[in-house]
Parts: C-alpha cells; sequence; structure tokens
C-alpha cells in the first residue's frame, strides 16, 4: 500500500476561496468562526467586516486585481478580517513575518512590490526604518486590541503600550488605523470581484529548496484543492464533532494558515487564535476554555505541552485529531503525547511550495509510525536520482511531487523554475525519502542545506552573509545540528579577522539583524575552514565532525 485508496475530490467546488467563504457564511451565518482572547467573530461579522476592508482597499486606496497586500501580525481577529478582504477584492496577501528585522522586511516588501501593509503597533517602527525603501503606497496600523470590544480592547492596548512596553515609538504620519479603514468601508456596499481559480491568491515566502528568500506564486486553486484533499482525510476522524481548532502556530506560516485557517472556514468550523504559543500557561488556559477537537503544532510545542504539568489536568474527551508538522516528529515527543492525551500525533509532510501538504499518516491508524505517510488523495510521488530518473524500488531518492496544489512557481524567478521542475511537472522538494516494506514513505536526509529551527525555514546562506558582515569576521559557514528543543540548532564556524572578536560581540550582531529564531545558538571560531580545490567551504565536512544526537 503506497497511496490513499481513491476519493473522489470536487475541486470545482468553489470558484475562490472567497466563494468558499460565502458558502460557509450562508450555512452558518450565526456560528463563531474565530476566537481571540476571548472575543468571538462570527461567520456573518467575518463576512461583514471583510467585505468592508475590500471597499476600502479598492475604493480609498484604488487597490486593482493582482495588486499585493502585506499582512505582518501575529494571531489576531484582524488577520482573517483583512485577508479575506484582501482575497475577496481580488488582490493577492503576501504573508509577513512580523519579527523580522528591517533588511528581511525591506526584501520581502520589494520583491513582492507590496502596495499596502497591514501592520501591528508593535512592530511599526521595523516598518518605519524602511518604508522610504520600499513600494508601499499605504501603511494600514492596528493595535492588538482593536477588535476585542471596547472596554477589553482599550484595556489591553493600554497594558501592552504603558505597562508591559511592548509598543516601541513609531512614526508613521501618513498611517491610517485599521479601525477606521473598516469604518470607511462599512459606508459602502460590497460585491466580491470575479476571481477564478487560477488567480493568484498568495505571495508565501520562502527560501524554496535552493537559494535566497522568495515567493512561492500559489493560486486559489492551489489552496482549494489542498483543503478539500486534507478535508477528506480529518473528516471521518470527526465524525458528528464540530472543527474547533486549537491554533497556536502563526497564521501567517504556512501550515496554521492552510488548516487553521482556510480548513476551518471550510467545515465551518471555529479556530482558537494564541497570539503567543510561547506563553505555554495562556495556551493552556485557552486549551481548557474550549471544547477543543484539533490541534496543529511543530514538535517542539507538543514537547513543551506534553511535559507541562497542568496540561495533563486537562479534559481530552473532545479530542479526536493531532496533526504535526513543520519538523520531524520525535518518536519519544509522540510517545508522552499519547501518553498524555489519548491521541497520536499524526504526522505528515508538506512544503510551502505545494500549499503545504504532500503526505500524511493516516487519521483513524492510531499510532506513530516514524514516517510521513502516504501521499494525500491525489498526490502523485516519485523517488529520483540527480539525473531525474526514477530510483530502483526501495532505494533512496529526491521526493518529487505532483499534484493540484503544488504553486505556479516562485515569483518573478525563471532560473529558480526551471531548477525545481521536471519536464513532466513532477516539483522536486530537495527531501530524499524511501518507501518502507509497509508502503508508506520516509525520510532519510535533506538534499538542501536548509536547517528546520522549530518548523521554520533557516538558510546558511543567510546566515552567513550576515555573519559576513561583521568587520571581524574573515570567513564563516553554517550548518544545523540536532537539539532536543527546536529540533535543529544553528551552528556557525568562523575564522576571525580581528582577535579581540567575542562569541557575545558575534551574536549580537546577529541579534540585529536576524529574526530571533535564525540567531546561531553555537558557535565555533577556527583558524580555517575545509574547503575545496577552488576554494568553497564543505559544509557537509563540518557536519561531519558535529556528533550524531
Amino acid at each position: 500500500m503506497n497511496t490513499y485508496p481513491a476519493t473522489a475530490l470536487d475541486l470545482s467546488r468553489f470558484t475562490s476561496l472567497g466563494d468558499m467563504l460565502a458558502t460557509s457564511v450562508k450555512h452558518y451565518p450565526a456560528r463563531t468562526a474565530f476566537c481571540n482572547m476571548g472575543a468571538k467573530l462570527s461567520y456573518r461579522e467575518l463576512d461583514r467586516q471583510s467585505a468592508a476592508f475590500a471597499v476600502y482597499l479598492t475604493t480609498e486606496l484604488g487597490l486593482k486585481q493582482g495588486d499585493r497586500v502585506a499582512l505582518m501580525m501575529p494571531n489576531l481577529l484582524q488577520y482573517p478580517i483583512a485577508l479575506y478582504g484582501v482575497l475577496r477584492a481580488g488582490l493577492v496577501v503576501v504573508n509577513v513575518n512580523p519579527l523580522y528585522t528591517p533588511r528581511e522586511l525591506e526584501h520581502q516588501l520589494c520583491d513582492s512590490g507590496a502596495r499596502a501593509i497591514v501592520i501591528v503597533e508593535n512592530f511599526a517602527a521595523v516598518l518605519q526604518q524602511v518604508l522610504a525603501n520600499t513600494p508601499l503606497e499605504k501603511v494600514i496600523v492596528t493595535a492588538v486590541g482593536d477588535r476585542l470590544g471596547a472596554v477589553k480592547g482599550t484595556l489591553v492596548n493600554l497594558v501592552l503600550r504603558h505597562v508591559k512596553k511592548m509598543v516601541p515609538a513609531w512614526s508613521l504620519p501618513a498611517a491610517v488605523p485599521f479601525n477606521e479603514a473598516l469604518a470607511k468601508g462599512l459606508k459602502q456596499p460590497w460585491r466580491d470581484a470575479q476571481v477564478a481559480q487560477g488567480d493568484i491568491a498568495f505571495l508565501q515566502y520562502t527560501g524554496g529548496t535552493t537559494g535566497p528568500s522568495k515567493g512561492a506564486i500559489l493560486s486559489h486553486g492551489n489552496l482549494l484543492a489542498n483543503i478539500e484533499q486534507v478535508y477528506s482525510l480529518v473528516l471521518p476522524a470527526l465524525g458528528d464533532a464540530r472543527v474547533v481548532m486549537a491554533t497556536p502556530l502563526p497564521l501567517y506560516h504556512i501550515l496554521a494558515l492552510a488548516l487553521n485557517c482556510l480548513l476551518v472556514n471550510r467545515a465551518g468550523g471555529t479556530s482558537i487564535l494564541m497570539s503567543n504559543p510561547r506563553d505555554l500557561p495562556a495556551v493552556i488556559k485557552d486549551l481548557a476554555r474550549y471544547p477543543i477537537s484539533c490541534i496543529t503544532g511543530v514538535n517542539t510545542l507538543y514537547n513543551a505541552l506534553a511535559h507541562h504539568p497542568d496540561f495533563a489536568k486537562l479534559d481530552f474527551s473532545s479530542w479526536k485529531v493531532s496533526v504535526g508538522g513543520g519538523a520531524t516528529i520525535q518518536q519519544a515527543v509522540a510517545e508522552k503525547w499519547q501518553a498524555v492525551t489519548g491521541l497520536p500525533l499524526i504526522e505528515g509532510y508538506g512544503l510551502t511550495e505545494a500549499s503545504p501538504m504532500v503526505c500524511a499518516n493516516p487519521v483513524l491508524q492510531g499510532r506513530y509510525t516514524g514516517t510521513i505517510g502516504l501521499p494525500i488523495p491525489g498526490t502523485e510521488i516519485a523517488l529520483r536520482d540527480d539525473a531525474g530518473r526514477d530510483v530502483a524500488p526501495g532505494e533512496a531518492g529526491e521526493l518529487c511531487v505532483r499534484g493540484p496544489q503544488v504553486m505556479q512557481g516562485y515569483w518573478q524567478r525563471p532560473d529558480e523554475n526551471a531548477k525545481v521542475f521536471h519536464a513532466d511537472g513532477f516539483l522536486a522538494t530537495g527531501d530524499i525519502a524511501q518507501l518502507t516494506a509497509q508502503g508508506f514513505y520516509k525520510l532519510v536526509d535533506r538534499k538542501k542545506d536548509m536547517v528546520l529551527v522549530s518548523g521554520f525555514n533557516v538558510y546558511p546562506n543567510e546566515i552567513e552573509d550576515v555573519v559576513a558582515l561583521h568587520p571581524d569576521v574573515q570567513e564563516v559557514a553554517c550548518i544545523g545540528i540536532p537539539d532536543e528543543r527546536t529540533g535543529e540548532a544553528v551552528k556557525i564556524f568562523v575564522v576571525k579577522r580581528n582577535p579581540s572578536l567575542t562569541e557575545d560581540a558575534l551574536i549580537a550582531h546577529c541579534r540585529a539583524h536576524l529574526t530571533p529564531y535564525k540567531v546561531p545558538r553555537h558557535v565555533v571560531f577556527r583558524s580555517d575552514l575545509p574547503k575545496t580545490n577552488i576554494g568553497k567551504i564543505l559544509r557537509r565536512d563540518l557536519r561531519d565532525e558535529v556528533p550524531a544526537a
């Protein structure tokens, strides 16, 4: 068995993601679509407010179909409102990690050509530093408490600004408050733009299988297909239970975007938005407050929860499905999770370029397999060698995927598209896998040098470029090493230009230029680095020096 039973997927059910939402609004208007910090947003209100935002973008700002709009915020009610407003207007969503440094933010805004951005005020100071260098024409700023209701929202904003000091001073004189934008939009009627499945919905940025960060072009059809594919697998496990999805992962990440937002809305379910997954007591409090039926997470989150004494006290009677992705699920974590919750951790595999799901273990199987499972319905997998030929049965090869969820290509990167797409339409993922005797696919290695930290991609070239900017660094090489807490951690090997350079100084430099999860956890100073005969640094030799975990 190396595939799921043939499933008739109706990929023409919806014409667009906006059409999908409209269907759920029609059937479940009073149901809660999203919760955050105790506040609720019904499907009726999501429809009304996202329509108002679409009006503002098109009428007040004059944005045209195909224009890009950046969203830079954590899990807040503002996110789905803005998301669907952009999509219903026929515009393109550019998700931005709120923790980006000025350098990273500038690159993404310039590369995508975003004309507008919705940003939480906590990160407005970062945008302020690079705004003049970007194509942005309009900035819409929101505060964390803006959609929590007048009393609670005001209190939350006051605490974050003046007590916790979490909003650095910023000045963006032409910025428009998010609530003001909604108020203007609510005064006018709205009719969704004519959007087809082939139209672009997202530029979802990733390092891809090679090279620097680039935008994966994901169409409405790509996401709709992946939603139907995953829905066909999850639905039998839920039975009659309503989907109440715990959402600690950020919605700007492709896994949570597809499963915790779009899939939940397809099912008429509720997504419990957790704004800070690092605050475990707050996460556990939310898990106790709602009748959770599903949860998605990465290995590090499941490990932290399973070992937290308060988590074990929860009532898991309503829980049906727990899905692990973004990074390999460790056996010890899966066993501990099942011992505490009674649920297996269902491991899947995907990548941004596939919207994202490619493989998954059977949801009803009820055990940890140590594999990535089977290709989801409608998905083809081939294992190929460096020449693009299928490998012999049982041999390892590069995992290549073909299916309706696979991206259109990288934004304005024909050279990269030529590298990753085979002539027959298969996408080369850069991951090495083999088919087990049981018919499941198992990842055995990564062809690419990418490091996976808590489910987030870190690319050695970027780290090396930043470290090399330090005037006291002569040479640098970056690799990933096993880490119990984050799956992998960034390690750099540095040849000093100035003998007085210290580890603390180098880390401080990295923190100024890199998102926290990219900052090296380990620094080794050396007199030289291993190289080929033409002077190329051999990362694999450095990896070979690291003891196996």
